[in-house]
Parts: C-alpha cells; sequence; structure tokens
C-alpha cells in the first residue's frame, strides 16, 4: 500500500480585493485550488506547531510513498518566478460518464454554503484560536472529500483509457467543462504520468500520453508535419517528380562558434572563401543535436542561430529536423515542434495574433485539441529566413510582451519569443543569410552555427547518389574538378543539383557538344533545358521544335526585369506588390512558376497570399545580366546608368551599339561596389557577349548587324548580337587589365580574373605559371597585374595551401602584403627572417581577426617587430575569430612591455594559442612570471611557452646577434688549399701543400674542400668574404673525404647544402638538385667588380632546431635574402667551403 501526499495550498478569492472575506455571504463553494510552489514554501514557514498535517490519499500499494507533489496554476504569469516539476497544459481527458465536479472555492457564495462563510468570516476577522483550529479542520476534512472523490472518478477513467480493447483517440470534449474545471483534472493527469514513471511504468505512461488530447494532437501534427517534409522537390516547390528526403540527403558540415556578426560580402566570395577552407579540427554538430549543450557547457541552449549562404542548405536542414522528430527518429523529449519561415509570416504583416492564436493559425491540430497554453510543453519554434522577413523586428523600442494569450502584431510575437519574454521555456532555431545575422541582439542567442555547404567529399557524394551508373558519375565529377568555378559553386547544394540536372541533359541529347566549363554557359544551358521541357511538357511540341517561341520570350523578358529590378532592391523573394511594380500580375506569375519550375517558384503559405522567388540568387543575377546585356543592345539603354541615356539618333537611327561602353561601366560599378554585390552579376553579363554563348541562346535574342553564323544552334531568336562583339570583348579585356594595374583588393582582383575567364582570357594567368614551371619567376620584376595573377593562382590552386612559405616568392614586406590572401587562407605561414618590420603587424592583425582566416600557425621569428609591432599583433589574437594555436616570435626584439601586450591576448578567454615561443628575446623577470602565470590558469589554452635564452644581449637588430666566431679545421683542408691571415682566409693554389695524412682530410676530390671546426648549435651566424667561384656550405661531418665521385662534394648529395657563387649569380644546392637564384642578385653581386674577377659577402644563418637555413648577400651593411632551405636536420653541422677555379678564396669575416 502506497501514500500519495497532496500537499495543497488554499487561496480564498474575493471578489473585491477592498472587501476582502468582509461580505462573504454563508456557506462555501469550492473554489480554485492555487497550486503555486511558492505559496506552498510560504505556508510551510508560518505553519505553526498545531497545524495539521497534509492530507493523505490513499491509493493502495505495497510501494513507500513517494516525494510530495506540488502543482501550479495553469494560467500563472510567465515571468512570475513560479517552476514546477511537472508540465501543465489545456489538456482534457474526456468522457462520457458521470463526474466529479473539481475541487473549486470560486469567489461568491451560493446559498447552500451561506453559514459557513459567515462563520469563516467571522474566525478570520478575529475569532478565538480554538475556533480556527475547528473551523479549519472542517474545512480540511470537506476539502478531502472532495479530493478523495475527484481523484478515484478521474483515475477510474483512466483506468479505462489505459486499457488494451479502448479505442484511441475516444475521448469527447465535456461542452459543459470550464476552464477551471479542465485545468484540475489536466494536473491529476500530470501527477498520475509523473508517477508511472517513477515506477518505471513508461509504456503505459505513453499510452496515457498519447490519449489525451495534448498526445493526440501531437501525433496528429506529426502525422501532417511527415507528408509535408518527407518529399522534396529539388528546386521545384510544387511540379515535378518528388523524391524522399531521406533518400537524398547529404549530411551538411554545420559547424559551431563564431559570432552573429553582418557579413555584406557578396555571397560568392564567402563560398570561395569556404571552399579554400582546408579541414581543421572545428566542433561539428549533428542536426539532431542543435539544441543539446556542448560539454562543458553549465547552460541550457535556448535560442540557435544558424548562418549560411542562399541555397546552401539550411531550408533542407530544418526539414530534415522535423522530419526526424515526426518519424519518432530523433528529440523525442520534446512534445511540439512548430515550423514557421518568414516568407510565410510577412503576409501577416497587418494582422494581430496571441501567439497561441498564431500557431492556432498555422497548426490547426492545435486548435482542435483545445490547446491554450504551450508553458508545460517542450516546444520548439523554427523561424526559417530571418533575411527574408519584412517585419520591422525592433528589439530597442517594442513593447514587452509576455503574455501567450494576449494578441499583438506579429512582429510584436516575434520580437519578445526571440528576447526571451514570451514563453521562455520555448526553444528557437532561426536560420539566416549571413548579411541579416546582425538583426538578433547578441545577448538574445546561446549558440551561433554555420552551415558549410559540400565538402569535397560531400559534393562527390552527392553526385553518385543522384547518377547510379558509376561511369556517368565519374565523367560528371571528373569534368567539375576541371573547372574551378564549377567546383567552388558546388559547395552549394542547390547548385549541385542544377549542374547535375544539365550534364544530364546533355549527355543524353543527340547533339552532344562540349560540357559547360564556366558559370554563364551552365546557367544558358540550365534556361534552353528548361525551355525544352516547357516546349514538350505544356506546348505540346517535339524536343526537335524551336523553343523559344514569342510566349516563352515574353515569359522570360519578364522573369529578367523582375530579376534586375529586385536585385537593385536586395529582394530575393516577391509578394504581389513586387510583382505589379514589373508589369507581372498574380495569374502570370503563377502560370510561369508552373511551366518554369525549375526558374521560378511559387510559394503558396498555408492559407495566405502566394510568395514567388527564383531557385537561387545566383540564377536571378544571370538573368538581371541578361536582361541589361538584351535591353543594351536592342535599344542602346545602359540600364546601368543612373540617369539612362540611349545610344538611338531622335529620327529612330541607331548609332553604332558597342558592348565595351557597358561593359567598361559594368566593371566600373563592380569595383565601386564594397562588398562585391555585382562580382557575379558582371561574370556574366561579360560571359554573355561571347559568340560561342549566344550561340546557345540563339533565338530568344534579337538579331542586330552582321554576325557569324558558325555554332549558333541552341538558341536561335533569343541573343541580338553585335557585329564586331569579339572586337568589344578585346576592349573589355585590355580595361580589365588595365584595372588589374591598379591597386585593387585581393577580391576584386580575383573577380577580374574569374570575368577574364569568362572571356576566355587567360594570357596573364598562363604568363605567370610558365614562368613558375620553370622556375625564372622574379617577383622583383612583377607588374601589380602580375602579381594579382600570381594570387588568383596560388588561391585557385587544387591543393589545399597548407603551408605558406614567403621566402619561396620574395622575403620583402612588399612582397607579404600583396600575398596576404594566401596567408590568410593558409593553414602555416612561414615568414621568419624576411625582414620584416613592425609596419606589416597591423596588417597580419587584420588577417588573424579575419573570420575567414584558416591560419593557425605562424612563425615571425628573426623580425624586428620590436614591441610596438608585437602590441598590434596581440589585438588580432584576441578576436573571437582568432584560430592561431602556435606563434614564434622568437628573436623578434621584445621586451617586457611587448610581453604584458602578449599576457593579455593569451589570457583572452577566445583564445586557440597552445604554443609560444619568445626565446632569444628579453622580456625580464616580471614578464616571465606573467607569462608562466597566465599558463597555470586553468581557463587559459596555453601549454607550451619557450623564454630561454633570453636577456637583454638579444636585443639586437637582425640574425647577427646570433654571430659566431668560426675557426677552420686545418685537418680536413684538402691539399690544394692554403690558409692565410692568422687561418682566417683560404686561397684555392695551383701547387698541392704538404699537410700529413689525416682520416679528416679530403683527398682526390674534383674540387678542393674543408670544413670548420666548430660545430653549429642553436642558432649560429656568419659572414664569408668570397672571390672567384666558391661553395658556401653546410654539412654533416659524415660526408664523404675520398675519391674523384661528386657525392664527396658539397650540395651533391644529402648530407650538406650549399650555395654556388660566382660572377654569373647564385644557385642553391642539396642532394644533386640545383634551384636557380634570381639574376638580379647576379648583378647586384658583381656590379662593383671588374670584369676579369667577382667577389662579395655573405651572410649564412642556420637554426639547427627549426631546422631552417638561410643564405644572405650582404651590400653596405644591410641583408637581402638570397634563399631559405627547411627541413630537419638529424646529425650536428659544419660550416663547409668548395672552391671552383683556381684562385678563388674565402675570408671568415668578424663583426
Amino acid at each position: 500500500m502506497f501514500t500519495v501526499c497532496v500537499c495543497v495550498c488554499v487561496c480564498v478569492q474575493a471578489d473585491s480585493a477592498m472587501d476582502g472575506c468582509e461580505d462573504r455571504q454563508e456557506g462555501v463553494r469550492p473554489s480554485k485550488i492555487s497550486l503555486h510552489v511558492e505559496d506552498e514554501i510560504q505556508s510551510r514557514a508560518q505553519r505553526s506547531d498545531s497545524w495539521p498535517p497534509s492530507s493523505c490519499v490513499s491509493l493502495k500499494s505495497d510501494q513507500s510513498k513517494f516525494e510530495t507533489i506540488l502543482f501550479r496554476e495553469s494560467h500563472q504569469h510567465p515571468d512570475d518566478g513560479s517552476d514546477s516539476e511537472f508540465p501543465s497544459s489545456c489538456v482534457s481527458l474526456k468522457s462520457d460518464g458521470s463526474r466529479v465536479q473539481p475541487i473549486s472555492f470560486k469567489s461568491g457564495p451560493g446559498p447552500a454554503d451561506e453559514g459557513v462563510s459567515q462563520q469563516s468570516s467571522q474566525v478570520l476577522r478575529g475569532g478565538s484560536a480554538p475556533q480556527h483550529q475547528t473551523h479549519l479542520d472542517s474545512i480540511f476534512m470537506l476539502l478531502e472529500d472532495n479530493m478523495v472523490a475527484f481523484m478515484k472518478e478521474e483515475l477510474k477513467k483512466m483506468k479505462k483509457l489505459l486499457s488494451p480493447d479502448y479505442p484511441a483517440c475516444s475521448e469527447s470534449e465535456r461542452e459543459d467543462e470550464d476552464e477551471e474545471q479542465r485545468s484540475s483534472r489536466e494536473s491529476l493527469v500530470r501527477m498520475t504520468l509523473d508517477f508511472l514513471r517513477r515506477m518505471k511504468q513508461e509504456e503505459l505512461a505513453e499510452r496515457l500520453w498519447s490519449r489525451t488530447s495534448a498526445g493526440v494532437c501531437q501525433q496528429k501534427l506529426k502525422c501532417g508535419l511527415k507528408k509535408r517534409f518527407q518529399c522534396v522537390f529539388e528546386g521545384v516547390s510544387k511540379a515535378g517528380e518528388s523524391t524522399f528526403l531521406n533518400q537524398i540527403y547529404t549530411e551538411l558540415h554545420i559547424t559551431e562558434g563564431g559570432t552573429a556578426e553582418v557579413n555584406q560580402e557578396h555571397e560568392v566570395r564567402q563560398i570561395e572563401a569556404a571552399s579554400r577552407t582546408a579541414d581543421r579540427a572545428e566542433t561539428s554538430i549533428r542536426p539532431g543535436d542543435i539544441f543539446k549543450a556542448s560539454p562543458g557547457r553549465s547552460q541550457p541552449i535556448r535560442t540557435v542561430l544558424t548562418q549560411g549562404v542562399a541555397g546552401i542548405g539550411k531550408t533542407v536542414l530544418t526539414q530534415k529536423f522535423t522530419l526526424d522528430w515526426a518519424e519518432d527518429k530523433d528529440n523525442q523529449d520534446i512534445h511540439f515542434t512548430f515550423p514557421f519561415s518568414f516568407r510565410e509570416l510577412n503576409v501577416l504583416k497587418e494582422k494581430k495574433f496571441s501567439l497561441v492564436g498564431l500557431v492556432h493559425h498555422f497548426f490547426t491540430e492545435t486548435k482542435e485539441a483545445g490547446l491554450c497554453s504551450f508553458e508545460d510543453f517542450q516546444v520548439v519554434f523554427i523561424l526559417d529566413g530571418l533575411d527574408e522577413c519584412r517585419l520591422p523586428l525592433d528589439f530597442q523600442h517594442t513593447e514587452f510582451l509576455t503574455e501567450v494569450t494576449e494578441s499583438s502584431s506579429v512582429d510584436v510575437l516575434l520580437t519578445n519569443l526571440i528576447r526571451g519574454k514570451l514563453l521562455p521555456s520555448a526553444h528557437l532555431w532561426i536560420t539566416t543569410r549571413p548579411a541579416a545575422a546582425n538583426q538578433i541582439p547578441a545577448d538574445c542567442v546561446d549558440r551561433v552555427t554555420e552551415v558549410r555547404g559540400f565538402t569535397d567529399p560531400q559534393k562527390e557524394e552527392y553526385f553518385r547518389r543522384r547518377f547510379r551508373e558509376e561511369e556517368q558519375a565519374s565523367r560528371i565529377i571528373s569534368h567539375i574538378k576541371t573547372s574551378r568555378s564549377l567546383h567552388i559553386m558546388c559547395h552549394i547544394p542547390v547548385f549541385c543539383w542544377i549542374t547535375a540536372t544539365v550534364l544530364e541533359k546533355v549527355l543524353k541529347s543527340r547533339e552532344g557538344g562540349e560540357l559547360p566549363k564556366t558559370l554563364t554557359q551552365m546557367y544558358i544551358h540550365h534556361l534552353v533545358v528548361q525551355a525544352k521541357v516547357k516546349m514538350v511538357k505544356y506546348d505540346g511540341g517535339a524536343a526537335t521544335d524551336p523553343h523559344w517561341i514569342p510566349e516563352t520570350k515574353k515569359m522570360m523578358k519578364s522573369l529578367g526585369k523582375l530579376a534586375f529590378e529586385e536585385l537593385q532592391k536586395g529582394n530575393l523573394i516577391f509578394y504581389e506588390p513586387d510583382l505589379t511594380e514589373c508589369g507581372i500580375d498574380l495569374t502570370a506569375a503563377s502560370l510561369y512558376s508552373g511551366m518554369f519550375t525549375q526558374v521560378f517558384r511559387e510559394e503558396s503559405s498555408l492559407y495566405q497570399d502566394k510568395v514567388f522567388c527564383f531557385i537561387h540568387l545566383s540564377l536571378q543575377e544571370f538573368l538581371a545580366a541578361l536582361h541589361v546585356h538584351q535591353t543594351f543592345i536592342k535599344s542602346g539603354i545602359n540600364l546601368l546608368e543612373k540617369q539612362q541615356q540611349t545610344l538611338m539618333c531622335s529620327k529612330g537611327l541607331k548609332k553604332k551599339v558597342n558592348l565595351h561602353h557597358l561593359h567598361q561601366r559594368a566593371v566600373d560599378e563592380a569595383l565601386k561596389s564594397p562588398n562585391g554585390h555585382l562580382d557575379l552579376f558582371l561574370r556574366f553579363l561579360l560571359g554573355l557577349s561571347l559568340p560561342t554563348n549566344q550561340s546557345l541562346l540563339r533565338g530568344l535574342l534579337t538579331q542586330a548587324g552582321s554576325s557569324s553564323q558558325t555554332n549558333q544552334i541552341l538558341l536561335r531568336g533569343l541573343l541580338t548580337q553585335t557585329g564586331s562583339s569579339s572586337q568589344a570583348n578585346q576592349e573589355t579585356v585590355q580595361y580589365i587589365k588595365k584595372k588589374l594595374s591598379e591597386s585593387l583588393s585581393a577580391e576584386r582582383s580575383i573577380n577580374l580574373f574569374h570575368c577574364l575567364n569568362e572571356l576566355n582570357d587567360g594570357s596573364l594567368v598562363e604568363e605567370i605559371q610558365q614562368s613558375l614551371r620553370s622556375g625564372r619567376l622574379s617577383t622583383d620584376e612583377l607588374s601589380p597585374a602580375q602579381w594579382s595573377a600570381l594570387v588568383f593562382i596560388l588561391l585557385s590552386s587544387e591543393q589545399d595551401l597548407k603551408e605558406f612559405d614567403l621566402k619561396k616568392y620574395s622575403a620583402s614586406e612588399e612582397a607579404l602584403l600583396k600575398l596576404l590572401p594566401v596567408v590568410k587562407v593558409s593553414n602555416k605561414a612561414l615568414l621568419s627572417s624576411c625582414g620584416l618590420s613592425k609596419r606589416i603587424c597591423e596588417a597580419l592583425s587584420s588577417v588573424l581577426s579575419s573570420q575567414s582566416s584558416n591560419l593557425t600557425h605562424l612563425d615571425l621569428s628573426n623580425n624586428d617587430l620590436q614591441d610596438s609591432g608585437v602590441k598590434l599583433l596581440s589585438s588580432g589574437l584576441e578576436s573571437p575569430h582568432c584560430k592561431l594555436e602556435a606563434l614564434s616570435l622568437s628573436g623578434c626584439l621584445v621586451s617586457e612591455e611587448g610581453c604584458a601586450s602578449l599576457v593579455s591576448a593569451v589570457s583572452s578567454k577566445s583564445s586557440h594559442l597552445r604554443e609560444l615561443d619568445l626565446s632569444y628575446n628579453h622580456p625580464g623577470a616580471s614578464g616571465v612570471e606573467k607569462l608562466f602565470a597566465a599558463v597555470e590558469d586553468p581557463q587559459c589554452s596555453l601549454e607550451t611557452l619557450r623564454v630561454d635564452p633570453c636577456g637583454e644581449q638579444w636585443l639586437k637588430p637582425g640574425p647577427r646577434k646570433y654571430f659566431s666566431q668560426l675557426e677552420l679545421d686545418t685537418n680536413s683542408m684538402n691539399r690544394y688549399l692554403k690558409p692565410s691571415n692568422n687561418n682566417r682566409k683560404v686561397t684555392y693554389m695551383l701547387e698541392s701543400q704538404s699537410y700529413p695524412d689525416h682520416p679528416d682530410r679530403f683527398e682526390g676530390n674534383l674540387f678542393p674542400q674543408l670544413l670548420c671546426a666548430n660545430i653549429l648549435r642553436g642558432r649560429c651566424y656568419w659572414e664569408v668574404e668570397w672571390s672567384g667561384k666558391v661553395e658556401i656550405s653546410v654539412s654533416s661531418r659524415g660526408i664523404s673525404r675520398r675519391g674523384d665521385s661528386s657525392k664527396c662534394l658539397f650540395g651533391q648529395n644529402h648530407q650538406s647544402w650549399s650555395l654556388n657563387c660566382s660572377g654569373t649569380g647564385y644557385f642553391f644546392s642539396h642532394n644533386d638538385k640545383i634551384t636557380s637564384i634570381s639574376s638580379s642578385f647576379s648583378s647586384s653581386s658583381s656590379s662593383s667588380s671588374s670584369s676579369s674577377s667577382s667577389s662579395g659577402r655573405v651572410g649564412v644563418y642556420v637554426d639547427c632546431l627549426a631546422g631552417s637555413l638561410s643564405f644572405f648577400r650582404v651590400s653596405s651593411d644591410s641583408l637581402i635574402h638570397l634563399y631559405t632551405f627547411n627541413t630537419t636536420f638529424s646529425e650536428p653541422l659544419f660550416a663547409g667551403f668548395g672552391f671552383l677555379s683556381y684562385g678563388s678564396s674565402v675570408s671568415l669575416c668578424p663583426l
């Protein structure tokens, strides 16, 4: 037998607070029981020793009693601070049987209760304690009788509901039951569910829940959502063949982190940046875990903001989440999931709803079930497409709203829902494009995630799922990889679908032909495919009939105008007023969306107006470019001019129309754009001018002037062609190259190279590629346009830029500034000993703080950055976007002042820095102490800190602070070498010298050599004066000393590294591989020497631990970098010299 203790707080409510209990008549009617937790706590605190114990209802069981159950009133204020262990709802347990009235002490007595009421009033006004106690005893006896009778009756009905032969969903609403009566019964349901679960009777609890109104409502809602989301129409909203979402769904790359900051860059730039993001350790999130806190996080997640560019898969992601919940696969602790889109909500702008009413409006199952409150349920609201919101969400001035049943405008409802003032227990999932992310205040968001789209393996997975035939899938994947622009755009799932649709049709077509390689060609083919589908499916024509019939051309003209005008406004979705402005009525728009389902689509929101959009932003930009191109050629009107001018004469005669004028204007407008919003539009506009592309659209554009008739097959009638499009294109190419010679940002330069690619001109890129392949690239001689081409080539490389070494190009600040975009996308940047100063630190700080930066390792050692440079660098380290894990500032002239700024940076909560090298600096005792204190901080991510050696002696500029005094090893000296000047100089002689035999001596070699006696340890630097033709080398002691084999010579084996110095220039050799060094150094080295001889001075720096060997030319006391070799030195090293011509000499130089 077990006992249920029901602790009840009785609240006697009067009709008037002023009258209190004084106006009560005799008799007592049952009134509503206040079920607040706080009231119960207060009641216990005020209870005296004589206060009777809580009434106990015996439910006959051998189990020991459970914990006390505390109820609460169902209509409490959401912010009143009350809490409850058990959920509440407006659920009814319906039955046709008799019922006991719920316990309800209502205000206003009935006739039968007047005596009791008067008696109660007298006692409360100050009756004696015995009278008070007697009165309370009688009330509680009556209360116990009422509650026991009520509970027995309701438990009997629940038992009947739970019987296996009882039909599901057989409840019927009691028409005469008021809200208070239903609330009492719901409280008992919640208590019963809780006890069943505590008794491990999960199956019975689930069955009872499923047969309540809320449970039945949940099943109906799940059924409706399954029907709504189990099938998708890729790119098409209401026509065509559907596909099961679970069949084609490819897992998207969702990452956690970042902030809800606005990103106004054109999304193509963001896609290109994401496509260059090398694989790195990031917090990846499964859609079903979007509300689950990550390990170590104590705070629950209420609101999630997910960012991603258009078409990346945000909507499909929310559909997959909803479908998995509806199919009982995931998140079954959630009672209700309500997916909304801002497209649907926009049309309710002028209407008013309560939150409950809004849910009832879109999800009628909840209204039929009588759900009038959601505080006691786990509820998820999905708000998809914040960037499409046309509601005025004002988080600063909108009034607070806390009642779910209070009506207001939709924008006020959403603002307070997101604030957490309205239904704070709910979960919210908001999706948006990056440009609109900052509409939600940061303090309203608990987690920010980003949908990255398809990784390269996921792209292949998509196409292999789409094309079951292995050979066809492999051919398509191979073709996409050959086109960098297509491969980048396939980062977006919807573009993968467009690409698959086009390539499938092209491969199956009888004409065959070349597969599209550029974005313009891809969208032209897509347009052609859809026109053919319309001809066969809707116009009753044959596949061979002309597809650009007048009706179709009219449609395309209208859609092009809509695309351009709405693109200028920044609109991606269109309602009736938008269509009307462009001369399209709703009937026509529905017709277009029905016939061009894969170009323009209609979405009918529930009971609301129709919403239209293009299937992707890039297709809208293509149609906008097509409209501008055709308008200019047909009428001479340049739509890009603020004051539109026409090239038509007043008499109606056409002047010569030159596309170059349009292109030049478009290039200028695109370069003026601060965020690149015209980048893709410009590519399309230029691509449409190619005769080969116009041949595809012939039939859609009006012909004008003489034009080539070759290869104009597919689009006859669409495009207007000028008589000299090739000449205009050449003028455009030259204009773009001129712009590339100017000082442009990397993003603008890269887009201009994409434009040259659309115009089929790759001359600049090919020129640099040939120089790279031949090893003759001299960055000292590059023009600005060639620098831009080099950046474009490096960024377009199919291989991930895991490591960037500045010294491969030019060890200078000027070169680094031009190559910063490459540094940003690399994982590791090697910038040591490049002559960098504090001037470069501000630019590097901007790289570190960039949201698109991939940099995790940065080596700045042996650059004279000083404290001022380190301070600038530290500001980037403190950025929440900084991903740097390892930083080397060894030998950078850092003192205690610079060390202090580093302590602040590594102590930042957002810091990811695990390794910091500050050796060969002078941080001072205080600086070292603060650094080690930061390492000891559990919140600090720093794991490895190097500060030794340190001291004031290292605050000297350049590598000369590592100067080592070398001594010649005369025992290793070849017999044709003669020392002089106190063994500081060696010369190659004609006569053999009489040296004693020694096992270390170089004997019988092709060219005489020697080593120095000093073992090179740590960091060493020395300088050598040379004349003639010599080898300045570093070698291990184990190099072969005997014989005339080339393997004994410096630079011809794996044990030595050598710089060849002569009047013709320098080259580096290792393991019999020769690397040429810029000819500019050669001319400099011999400029001061006579024609019969050459000489110079070379500095050598080696970092044995880092595996770095650098050579410098010494000129006027400055060091000019020649070459750096990076490796791993596994054996002790020694300096060495080789002599390649008689009379050649080397001298060890003092400092």
